[in-house]
């Protein structure tokens, strides 16, 4: 592992700590829930995607910011990558186990904030709230 990585223990054996900078979950936790991050995990929570079509279902993302995302998590083992030899190249991506274990929790944010959205809003029409 890293040289100066700060473990601790814990009941179920060693953890990393995350409030150490040369923690390597830390790198991940940070990818996971970059700017861009979130947006291509839940984007890929059902099925996996071309580049392009993850392009198109996040919005406002440039493809330099997608392509190094999409770099990232898939160095960190939560998204695959395949490359079809056609010309041009079509390159899916899609959620690893691992990355599906990570992202669920995301998911279930995402559902819970867009139901409590779609709630307020039922209500706001309602003259309550």
């Amino acid at each position: 592992m890293t040289e100066g990585t700060q473990y601790r223990r814990t009941e179920q054996g060693e953890r990393y700590d995350v409030f150490h900078t040369d923690c390597p979950a830390r790198d991940m936790v940070d990818h996971v829930t970059s700017r861009w991050g979130v947006w291509v995990l839940i984007a890929l929570r059902k099925n996996s995607l071309r580049f392009y079509e993850l392009r198109e279902s996040i919005q406002g993302i440039s493809e330099k910011m997608l392509s190094q995302t999409l770099r990232a998590l898939v160095q960190d083992g939560l998204v695959w990558r395949e490359v079809e030899p056609t010309a041009p190249p079509q390159v899916t991506y899609g959620l690893t186990g691992f990355g599906q274990e990570v992202g669920e929790p995301l998911t279930e944010l995402f559902d819970r904030i867009t139901r409590s959205l779609s709630s307020r809003g039922e209500g706001q029409r309602r003259g309550e709230g």
